[in-house]
């Protein structure tokens, strides 16, 4: 009955479709096709396009349209049901109060005429004489002017003033006149609407509510009058959504990380965890951009590598032995060449397909195909390395076989949704039945439509599909969305999805949360009122009873089960965020979900934000935690250097990484430090980058040993996660500490994950949702509760700090009742395992405890042992000691003999060696062994006048000898210190029994930890502690071998080289190593070990009487002979040693 006047002015201008201004002029805007129509017209003629700050839009029109029907509505509803001759009284009213009333709706009806005036069809005064529907046209002319004059009153409409501009009525009629009147009428007549106001007031109330805001406008109305409007209300709602889907701001990027909350809508649903097989906790993920590492694995091994079965197995080798169980090859689908033709053709000419641009689930030809693929799966299922994949169910290529065969099953439409939008460009597709155009703006980069043109040239039927889209940014111009508002296509999705697992056991799907029921409604279908994510979308608003009809179950429940039953052995991970992660594991069945959380909070330091986000998880349900993928880059993302450095931080982060339950994933190029950003239609890298060989190693330190123990941190049963407590109380968000057990091995981890520095106690968990039998309760624990820890007096425990290598002895009440005390640097941590119960029986575990203080030690036991041995190290190290040593040595040299210091020192150490093994010995062992040192030291000290005094026939022996024997003692006894430490340990052996004093005396040195005390002197006469090593097992290996020369002259030299090969500290020394499946050692350790073993046997064929030297010359020849020989035989060996054993005699 009543239309949207628009002026005679703004028509003639813009020339509107005669469609637009239907008799029943309301409706003129009911169809947001319509009004991008009208939109796009006046855009057009204001050459938007070059002007953009002249544009308009269609929700803008379509609300003011829709304000203007729902004032002549409540009008109407005035009329109906308080007084039906309002708007005849207010004529007459007007009539009695101002002249000209008439001309001035002549005028009004001349500057905003009806359809049949503007089409000459009827003349203006006709019109006004006449009636429409039994109402006659002076009243409804009188109403109209009302509304006129209400929108040209109401701020928000004034940017399209042009269309209803009153000014001229103002000036050249009664027009302000008989509006002042009408004011008076209408206060005079009875009110109306819930606040009891005057029509009019009621009228103006919209635009004064919210002054600027058409929006506001229809919020005021829904929420006021939506009970007068029950059938304009579904109109309402769809034009706010509109009206929010063209308004709103598209970012690009991230947004910020939000902690998710559990016990919301979604978690009523049955909790229905799926079952893990027994590998799918300690699988380690690591992404591969599948062209770009064939590209890069081309240039390292020097040949083109360009298949899946080209893969060298030395990759898959050390990706096992880095602790890597799964390898997710991105883009080896078969992909749509429309991706790729649009990427070339605006700007990239090297470019490949997306990989999530796809055109069949079948392995690319140009990969191998199938059987490339099958023969990659098996050889890394030999190295433990299960392969996945991902798939993209929401969406297809824009060339593919489904959009060629199956096209309804994507969202479309019969007419494009835009007016705008034009497809003039490039026919994509490689079908000649079907032509596939993308909207031209995405050529010249002037807009992002969000359908493309799909036309059949057999039929001449032309369809307009949906682009992929998450509503977060632009379309994806290379893809399709399916409609899984379809049964067909839920269908079809599940049933590919079990071909794929019977190739991949792991599966990832990407933008999950687009699929799940809620979010596909919300971007595809919406409920009126929740509009707006895609554009053009609101007007396809599906109420929920009608939705849920068509889409009864999720999807993902449905394909989880299907999957279960037939493809059982398969793991299936969610790409999922918009807090949905917890939703996806609980209820939907995935076995796990993305958890970006990880990465963004962690990145950005929100420390508090993710101890929230766990602590959340923990109390609601533990379960989701084991489930969720932590990693510290995504492909879409920047590379994990980018984001964490390289340094402490980094490495923090990775043990987290490492060591939280759930599944580690590390991206392409992490470990070996790339900075590139592989996009995902990349062929090759373009950064010339090498691998960080100082990252690797530290990675081979630091990190990958965690992974080969993902079984003690993957579940969530026994983890438990405690606040670190600092001064006055506070708990200290940035520090994470946590930990986890698996039987009876324990697990703490530390990490401050701040550049500052952290001190704190570690005694009381936050709370946990714990399954106790009977139901599910919170709790909180104690170190020692989480730990199951003893707390009996005398129980100690010991902590290996994993990184240090440095062992921690702990009271275990002390544990239990106060907690552990921490201090961490910036960016530090410590992961604490191999804890071992040390129980107390005779008060010297306290007393090492109490020695220690704190502090951490290599060993341990060691530490303890040593406590227990300390009447036998302490004269030991009075031996042993630097100044002791050098003293000896010189004055020794001299006189020819040791000093009485040095023999009580020897006796006291003797002493005590045969006490703690053998206290019911007679004292005249020790006297025996204490004098056989005695001699061989002595014969020692008097080697240098073997120089001069030597038989003549012994020249080319002793001139051997003394090649390396300096000419005076050194302050760091070079030569010296080697025979001295050796003669002084090789006859401890004899204390036990007189046969294999060699064999003994090595035992001893352990047992006794004579060899640490031996290392600390090395060191302290100015080795550095690789040099000190070295030595150590130098003299280990002169100990064993004291006898050496003996077995020669009975076995054969040959025999004593077996042996000494088969000595562990020989080999060591020797470094004995293994290449290409031999053996070999080296030159010069070798030519050491025989030197030392040719001094020693001087010494022991030397013997001191009455202040002279006397050398048995045949023992001498003898030894240098079979010294000589064993090194000319290895060279002839080439220094490989089964060939010098089976050589030397």
């Amino acid at each position: 009955m009543f239309e949207f006047h628009i002026s005679r002015q703004s028509r003639d201008r813009y020339r509107f479709e005669e469609a637009l201004f239907s008799i029943t002029g309301n409706v003129i805007i009911a169809d947001f096709f319509m009004a991008r129509r009208f939109a796009d017209r006046m855009n057009q003629v204001r050459r938007a396009a070059r002007y953009p700050e002249r544009s308009v839009t269609a929700s803008d029109i379509y609300a003011m349209g829709l304000i203007d029907e729902i004032l002549h509505y409540m009008v109407e509803l005035y009329r109906r049901t308080v007084k039906p001759s309002v708007m005849s009284e207010a004529y007459a009213w007007a009539r009695s109060k101002v002249d000209d009333v008439d001309a001035t709706l002549l005028m009004f009806v001349e500057h905003f005429p009806p359809v049949a005036v503007y089409q000459g069809k009827i003349p203006p005064g006709s019109y006004l004489k006449g009636r429409t529907t039994g109402t006659a046209n002076t009243d409804i002319s009188l109403e109209e002017m009302i509304l006129l004059y209400l929108a040209n009153e109401n701020p928000a409409f004034m940017r399209y003033v042009e269309l209803f501009d009153d000014s001229l009525l103002e000036r050249q009629s009664r027009y302000p006149e008989i509006l002042k009147s009408l004011e008076e009428f209408f206060a005079s007549q009875p009110v109306f609407g819930p606040k009891g106001q005057t029509l009019l007031d009621l009228l103006r109330a919209p635009a004064k509510a919210s002054p600027d805001s058409l929006y506001g406008q229809l919020e005021y109305i829904r929420t006021n009058w939506g009970h007068l409007l029950e059938d304009l209300l579904l109109r309402i709602l769809k034009g706010m959504d509109f009206y929010r889907e063209e308004h709103r701001a598209r970012y690009f990027g991230p947004g910020p990380a939000l902690v998710p909350r559990y016990g919301g809508r979604e978690y009523e649903e049955i909790e229905r965890f799926s079952r893990d097989l027994d590998w799918m906790p300690h699988l380690v993920l690591i992404a591969k951009s599948t062209y770009v590492w064939l590209f890069q694995l081309s240039k390292k091994y020097g040949r083109s590598i360009s298949r899946l079965d080209e893969i060298p197995d030395e990759e898959l080798e050390r990706l096992a032995r880095w602790g890597i169980s799964g390898l997710w090859l991105i883009g080896v689908w078969e992909r749509s060449p429309a991706s790729r033709r649009i990427k070339q053709l605006t700007g990239n000419p090297e470019a490949a397909a997306s990989a999530y641009s796809i055109y069949d689930y079948t392995i690319a030809n140009e990969l191998g195909g199938r059987p490339a693929l099958e023969n990659l799966k098996g050889r890394a299922m030999r190295y433990g390395i299960r392969m996945a994949t991902d798939m993209v169910p929401n969406h297809m290529g824009i060339y593919s076989k489904w959009v060629i065969e199956h096209p309804d099953w994507f969202i479309q439409l019969r007419h494009s949704p835009f007016p705008s939008y034009r497809f003039t460009g490039e026919n994509l597709s490689e079908d000649e039945r079907v032509v596939i155009q993308i909207e031209d703006g995405y050529w010249n980069r002037t807009d992002a439509a969000v359908v493309f043109k799909r036309y059949d040239s057999h039929t001449g039927d032309v369809r307009y599909i949906y682009h992929g889209n998450d509503g977060t940014s632009t379309p994806w111009n290379d893809t399709a969305q399916l409609d899984f508002l379809k049964a067909e296509v839920r269908e079809a999705v599940i049933r590919k999805t079990i071909e794929v697992a019977r190739d991949f056991p792991v599966i990832r799907f990407d933008a999950a949360m687009t699929l799940a029921k809620r979010h596909f409604q919300r971007l595809w279908y919406p409920l009126p009122g929740y509009g707006g994510d895609i554009p053009s979308r609101s007007a396809h608003s599906v109420s929920q009873e009608d939705f849920d009809a068509l889409f009864p179950e999720e999807f993902w429940r449905e394909l989880v089960d299907r999957v279960a039953r037939e493809a059982p052995d398969t793991l299936l991970l969610a790409e999922a965020f918009w807090l949905m992660e917890g939703y996806f594991v609980r209820s939907l069945g995935m076995h796990r979900v993305y958890n970006s959380a990880f990465m963004n909070m962690l990145k950005n330091e929100e420390n508090s934000k993710y101890r929230d986000v766990m602590k959340n998880v923990l109390r609601f349900n533990p379960e989701i935690l084991k489930r969720f993928v932590n990693f510290m880059n995504n492909p879409d993302e920047e590379p994990a250097v980018a984001q964490f450095g390289k340094g402490d931080k980094y490495f923090g982060v990775a043990t987290m990484m490492a060591t939280l339950p759930g599944l580690p994933m590390f991206g392409h190029g992490q470990i070996e430090g790339f900075g590139e950003k592989y996009g995902m239609e990349y062929r090759r890298s373009y950064w010339d980058e090498g691998v960080d060989d100082h990252l690797v190693a530290r990675h081979e330190r630091e990190i990958f040993p965690l992974l080969r123990k993902r079984y003690l941190f993957s579940e969530a049963d026994n983890f438990v996660l405690y606040d670190v407590v600092g001064e006055g109380g506070h708990v200290n968000e940035d520090v994470f500490a946590y930990s986890n057990m698996a039987g009876d091995e324990r697990a703490l981890v530390l990490y401050n994950n701040r550049y500052a520095e952290a001190r704190g106690w570690v005694r009381r968990s936050v709370g946990m949702n714990e399954d106790t039998g009977g139901g599910r309760r919170l709790v909180h624990k104690t170190l020692g509760e989480g730990l199951r820890l003893s707390d009996d007096d005398t129980m100690y425990y010991i902590l290996e700090d994993f990184r240090e290598g440095l062992q921690y002895l702990r009271h275990g009440r002390t544990l239990c009742t106060d907690g552990l005390f921490v201090h961490l640097g910036a960016f530090k941590s410590n992961v604490f395992m191999n804890f071992r119960e040390l129980r107390d029986h005779d008060g010297q575990v306290k007393r090492l405890y109490e020695y220690l203080g704190g502090r951490g030690v290599p060993d341990v036991a060691s530490e303890l042992q040593e406590l227990y041995l300390k009447k036998i190290l302490d004269p030991f190290r009075t031996l042993a000691g630097r100044s002791f040593l050098i003293q000896t040595v010189r004055e020794g040299v001299s006189r020819g003999d040791v000093s009485d210091a040095f023999l009580q020192a020897l006796a006291g150490f003797m002493r005590e060696v045969r006490v703690y093994l053998y206290a019911w010995r007679d004292e005249a062992d020790t006297v025996q062994v204490v004098g056989a040192v005695h001699s061989l030291v002595k014969s020692l000290l008097n080697v240098p006048s073997l120089k001069t005094k030597a038989p003549k026939r012994l020249k080319p022996c002793i001139d051997y000898l003394f090649s390396r024997i300096p000419e005076s003692v050194t302050e760091d006894l070079r030569w010296w210190r080697v025979p001295l430490l050796w003669g002084i340990v090789s006859m401890t052996g004899a204390l036990v029994e007189q046969q294999a004093v060699a064999v003994k005396s090595r035992v001893l040195m352990d047992d006794l930890l004579l060899g640490k005390v031996v290392r600390e002197s090395l060191t302290a006469l100015g080795l550095d502690e690789g040099a000190a090593r070295h030595e150590l097992m130098l003299i280990q290996t002169l100990i064993s071998s004291r006898d050496w020369y003996d077995r020669a002259d009975r076995e054969g030299l040959g025999r004593v080289m077996e042996d000494l090969f088969a000595d562990t500290d020989a080999q060591a020394f020797m470094g004995v190593n293994e290449f290409e499946g031999r053996l070999w050692f080296n030159k010069e350790s070798f030519e050491d070990l025989l030197y030392w073993l040719f001094a020693i046997s001087v010494i022991r064929s030397a013997a001191v009487t009455s202040g002279k030297m006397r050398l048995d010359g045949e023992r001498v020849l003898k030894s240098f002979g079979y010294v000589t020989s064993a090194a000319a035989s290895a060279e002839k060996a080439g220094y490989e040693v089964r060939a010098f054993l089976s050589t030397v005699r």
